[in-house]
């Protein structure tokens, strides 16, 4: 945890004397009307006829949304900055300047055809509480921030920015809306020529926090109203390549084939076996697969996969992986095949703030809310933002587990609940 969190952030065990600093804390609450009005009008900027939203980052849909947005917050008595990425920030003053600040938020872009709620609900919560605050007359020593990241879809390039991670390729890839990074920093009112400009120091903020939709089952099955991110998890992939023989379909006799798709098959079982037999949280996926020469007439002779494995614990998928290792050299010897695995990708677990946690759960249980801790299967802004400052993710239950699809659903009442959160974890930190 950053010195200057140690320093200025409020201990959970005096929530109570945060509510005693501020009286009107207790008699504040979200508004479910106003965020699910919020978030219908965010709709309202590519939304389509079956209820979702196809609003990619750099679009033109995009850039409306952001237009509306920005008058919006100013209403808020926010002052309002888009910085080189095209991130917007709107700040809150605390009482003491020197301070920093304490910042949350989310996004608005979202994927092809994808639902409504996703990074959408977390900016609006965020309204939310800078909504609640003003209502309540509220001044914290701590600045305040709310920002909104820029084209997290594509690749959490607003948020990568802002840590001085993005790179010159990076700027040079196209995105869903058909423009590079660069050109669509510029065409949101960024400036992608100095893009290095939006980097933040490390003392510039005190923590952040980002609420959003679980997109999985676990909250929503088990009635619970909040889920406390114990961090994101970690990502690895692998190439695999299976060789066989391309051969005549109908006159190589079976037990003489070296069937590479075959192989590849049985490879594609053992991996969903050994990432069971390992359990947890773990996730294991083969979801690309490329067959050659794809011939209903040719026995296939080559087959290129991907596997991919997710999870907070690296040890996991270290277990994981050597039981899929020893189950594909098994495969390769009784297939009379070459197995060849190459590690292709790796993003490092980002664990959240342990401190942040307890806030979040405090607030939780202060208000009665249900909490349950739980990782976050997902990539996020958090992610990149807990490489730089103290960072926690808030989750509000998706239902049915649906995401990145126009049946995305979180209920208002539960979106007011996280907001509840929100607005008690960033008092206690923002004293």
């Amino acid at each position: 945890m950053p010195d200057c969190l140690l320093k200025t952030v409020a201990p959970v065990a005096t929530l109570l004397a945060t509510l005693l600093t501020f009286p009107a804390l207790a008699q504040v609450a979200a508004d479910p009307e106003r965020i699910q009005a919020r978030i219908d009008r965010l709709a309202t900027f590519g939304g389509t006829p079956d209820g979702g939203t196809s609003r990619p980052g750099f679009g033109e849909a995009d850039r409306r949304a952001r237009e509306w947005l920005l008058p919006e917050l100013a209403n808020l008595g926010l002052r309002i900055r888009v910085d080189a990425a095209g991130n917007i920030i709107a700040t809150r003053p605390g009482t003491d300047p020197q301070l920093p600040a304490v910042a949350f938020g989310s996004h608005i872009d979202s994927v092809p055809n994808g639902g409504s709620y996703d990074g959408q609900a977390g900016t609006v919560a965020a309204m939310e509480v800078m909504s609640m605050l003003k209502e309540a007359d509220i001044a914290t020593r701590h600045p305040l921030e709310l920002i909104v990241f820029v084209a997290e879809e594509d690749g959490l390039f607003g948020s990568a920015a802002m840590i001085g991670k993005l790179t010159a390729d990076e700027l040079d890839f196209v995105t869903n809306s058909g423009r590079s990074v660069a050109k669509g920093m510029d065409f949101v009112g960024g400036m992608s020529g100095k893009v290095s400009m939006a980097e933040r120091s490390a003392d510039e903020l005190a923590a952040f926090i980002e609420l959003h939709i679980e997109q999985g089952p676990y909250l929503d099955d088990a009635g619970i109203d909040i889920g406390v991110v114990e961090g994101i998890v970690g990502i690895e992939q692998w190439s695999i390549t299976v060789e066989g023989s391309a051969n005549h379909a109908g006159t190589t006799p079976m037990n003489a084939r070296q069937d590479a798709l075959l192989a590849a098959s049985k490879l594609v079982v053992a991996v969903n076996d050994s990432v069971n037999a390992v359990g947890g949280r773990l996730v294991g996926t083969v979801g690309e697969l490329a067959v050659q020469p794809n011939v209903s007439n040719i026995v296939p002779g080559r087959v290129e996969l991907v596997l991919e494995m997710r999870d907070l614990d690296s040890t996991q998928i270290a277990d994981a992986f050597s039981r899929i290792r020893e189950r594909a050299d098994a495969i390769a010897e009784a297939g009379d095949v070459e197995i060849t695995i190459e590690h292709a990708l790796s993003h490092t677990a980002a664990p959240t703030d342990p401190q942040i946690q307890a806030a979040i759960r405090a607030a939780a249980d202060e208000l009665g809310y249900s909490s349950m801790a739980m990782p976050s299967g997902a990539g996020h802004d958090a992610q990149n933002m807990a490489a730089r400052w103290a960072t926690g993710m808030i989750f509000v239950p998706s239902r049915d587990g649906v995401s990145h699809s126009p049946r995305e659903y979180t209920s208002k009442e539960a979106l007011a609940k996280g907001a509840e959160v929100l607005y008690r974890a960033v008092l206690a930190l923002s004293e």
